[in-house]
């Protein structure tokens, strides 16, 4: 089959996206043959077992021969039997069995199956990650702590994952490598700790994507990676001596598999759980969502989750994994470009890039347009010509087989600049355009009969000389759809041209997926001086130290594309609370903590039902005892959603911060609120005498009449040495 470049689809598909499941309230999703079998997740409520059984699953077992008896026995047809993230069994049923099973004693939701679909030598140094000080002496580069990745699979041979100067792993560690026919689990060691698979026959990466995804979390240092000429340097992950379990799960997996990984790993005893899984918008409700119930209890045992956010930029409202037990995460950009000319005859230069590298002269040969179909590349069109391709192009290697000289891609959906757009490692000569410099193309390319153009390649590596970070094009934006009180993406971090290990190589690739890891492994090095710290308290580092100026000194700008508009100042709604600092990040001063009690009084100010509430908490959901105060928006979170809804102009919140900082200390607030909001904070001032002493604030907002659709703020609680910062987010809904 014909390899296809599509600028639309690029992205997407280093992203994890959950299918569309059913929106309506019950949880049995319509099928086209209800005598039809199809796998679903039974998730049952184990503190209901009869206590004529045994073991639960000799109830399991029981209620697939009530309900969906076969000639097999009941056992054997269990697929997974989940009883750490979430309790219940993966198993084959009609429609109808479902139906059934769904009004079983016990049993608080059964989930129809669906499919997933796929979605550095510089990063560390970007985010001021350095050998021998700073963050990285701080945390001994996160020895010991466990990442688990669930992805596509490892490539253990990978230099990334050298355990040279590594100590063993602790002895509480329940993981393991497992043998299959083309993995031993001999290749394992002290940096690559566990491995299994889950629908698939062996962990080994044939895809790429978990080896890349690993090696930017953790993986050990290698000196002189790069791909060809371009980008050479000592790659290593943001945690370079954590260890790495991997959990592989097919490239495009099953929820009942996702759910048996992460049920597998916290099990095992990972510290982080790093997925790049998403789902399609519109998102799911919470409890329809067996990722978001899995990874509540995830959470709930004390392990920090994190995952992308999504690759459906810059459309608003497009953002996924919205709880607020999960750590989103949005993609940046880095200062690092591989640049490539293009000449045009009117003697215009225009910028893109390229990881393709001669250095012979090119001379001008006519541009043609092209739908860029393989129908379209014959021989008769593009023979001896550059073709122009806007935003896709179906198998570069037609344009060679028919006798095109080049290509130029233009990227017309992402990346208003150069320094959005991606690098693609080409074997002809060809290079990607940003959306400004297809412009100036196309104008000259109408402007004459016949329009010429050579290449230029500077084979070359340039760093420190572009705008950094942005919020990449393609990173998904809010509003939250589900809740829209709460902020969603929590932070930022690189996401373009990520150079990172992949089978026994080094690659680009770009999307959330590539952020993920980056956060997952500054939460490692977090975790490290931190060992007690719970998972919001780590979110809350990230978040009230993250960066909103960028490497030139100006506020960081949002690449997306809008109404013909680029180049913007970012908003919380892309960038989340902003850039992730590392070194800042392990001294943040004050934390915003919450725990599992937190996160029911959460689903209870959305009205979520007992019944609902015990798919996530059946030993403390009995009932909604207590109103939160200020609404979802009340939920102690590290930022703030304001929403003036016309049922008053007053909005009055509260928070509550934890000193973790060893000396006493007194912060004084600092308020930044557009001009039709009054913000009023009380007390102004918090002193502190011990380590982990609370103190409360509230915030009242009281808006005038001049308020419209979004606009943005912060709250920062500071002193000379630390500064705590909250971004806030108003809406009006008129």
């Amino acid at each position: 089959m014909a390899s296809r470049i599509s600028i639309s689809l690029h992205y997407v598909t280093l992203f994890l996206l959950l299918a569309q499941i059913s929106h309506s309230s019950a949880p049995i999703p319509k099928t086209k043959n209800h005598t039809e079998l199809s796998t679903y997740i039974v998730h049952a409520d184990h503190l209901a077992k009869p206590s004529h059984f045994a073991k639960v699953e000799h109830w399991y077992s029981s209620m697939i021969a009530t309900y969906s008896p076969r000639e097999a026995a009941s056992s054997s047809r269990i697929l997974y039997v989940y009883d750490t993230v979430m309790h219940g069994f993966a198993v084959r049923l009609t429609g109808d069995e479902a139906r059934r099973m769904s009004n079983a004693t016990g049993v608080t939701g059964v989930y129809e199956d669906r499919q997933f679909r796929p979605l550095t030598t510089r990063t560390p140094g970007f985010l001021g990650l350095e050998p021998g000080f700073g963050a990285w002496q701080d945390t001994d580069y996160g020895d010991g702590v466990i990442i688990g990745i669930m992805d596509t699979g490892i490539w253990p041979e990978s230099a990334s994952f050298n355990d040279s100067g590594l100590g063993p792993v602790r002895a509480s560690w329940k993981g393991m490598c497992v043998d299959a026919e083309d993995f031993n689990a001999t290749s394992c060691n002290n940096k690559l700790i566990g491995a299994k698979a889950f629908g698939a026959a062996s962990p080994r990466d044939t895809d790429g994507h978990g080896t890349h995804v690993a090696s930017t979390a953790a993986g050990s240092e290698v000196r002189n990676a790069g791909l060809g000429v371009f980008a050479r340097g000592t790659a290593r992950g943001m945690a370079p001596k954590a260890k790495i379990a991997m959990y592989k799960t097919q490239e495009t997996p099953p929820i009942t598999d996702v759910v048996a990984a992460m049920d597998a790993a916290v099990k095992d005893g990972v510290d982080i759980l790093s997925m790049s899984y998403g789902d399609d918008p519109p998102p799911k409700p919470f409890h329809m969502d067996p990722l978001a119930i899995a990874a509540f209890g995830a959470v709930k045992k004390g392990v920090f989750v994190v995952l992308a956010g999504g690759n459906d930029g810059p459309t608003a409202s497009t953002v996924t994994n919205l709880a607020p037990w999960m750590t989103t995460v949005g993609a940046g950009t880095v200062d690092r470009l591989f640049p490539a000319n293009l000449h045009l005859g009117d003697g215009t230069v225009v910028t893109g890039q390229s990881l393709y590298c001669t250095k012979e002269n090119h001379t001008a040969i006519p541009l043609v347009s092209s739908t860029c179909n393989e129908g379209d590349m014959t021989p008769g069109k593009i023979l001896g010509k550059i073709v122009v391709c806007i935003n896709q192009v179906d198998s570069p290697g037609e344009i060679q087989n028919a006798g095109g000289s080049g290509l130029v891609l233009v990227d017309k959906l992402h990346g208003w600049s150069l320094d959005g757009s991606a690098a693609e490692p080409f074997n002809f000569p060809a290079l990607i355009l940003s959306y400004t410099a297809g412009e100036k193309l196309g104008a000259y390319m109408a402007s004459v009969p016949n329009p010429v153009a050579s290449f230029s390649f500077g084979c070359e590596t340039v760093i420190g000389k572009s705008r950094a970070p942005m919020v990449a094009a393609f990173s998904s934006r809010g509003p939250n759809l589900l809740v829209p009180e709460l902020l969603k993406p929590d932070v930022i971090a690189p996401g373009l041209n990520i150079l990172a290990a992949t089978k026994d190589s080094y690659k680009f690739n770009s999307g959330t997926s590539m952020a993920t890891p980056h956060v997952a492994g500054v939460a490692a090095l977090i975790k490290k001086k931190h060992p007690s710290w719970t998972p919001a308290m780590i979110r809350s580092a990230m978040m009230t130290t993250a960066g909103t100026i960028d490497n030139m000194g100006k506020k960081i700008l949002d690449d997306g594309i809008t109404d013909g508009r680029g180049g913007t100042v970012a908003t919380p709604l892309a960038a989340g609370a902003g850039h992730v600092r590392p070194e800042l990040a392990l001294d943040p001063g004050l934390v915003y903590d919450a725990g599992a009690g937190d996160y029911v009084d959460f689903l209870c100010a959305i009205n979520y039902t007992v019944e609902q509430l015990r798919r996530f908490a059946p030993d403390m959901a009995t009932s909604c005892t207590q109103a939160l105060p200020g609404g979802p928006a009340g939920l102690n979170y590290p930022s703030f959603v304001v929403v003036f809804d016309g049922r008053g102009d007053v909005r009055t919140l509260t928070r509550t911060v934890t000193k973790v900082s060893t000396e006493a200390e007194t912060y004084n607030v600092t308020v930044v609120a557009p001009r039709h909001v009054k913000v009023t904070v009380t007390p102004a001032t918090l002193d502190f005498k011990q380590q982990y002493e609370k103190k409360s604030y509230s915030v009242e907002f009281r808006s005038d009449a001049g308020g419209s659709g979004w606009e943005f703020g912060h709250i920062i609680w500071e002193n000379m040495k630390r500064q705590v910062r909250s971004p806030v987010a108003f809406m009006w809904k008129n």
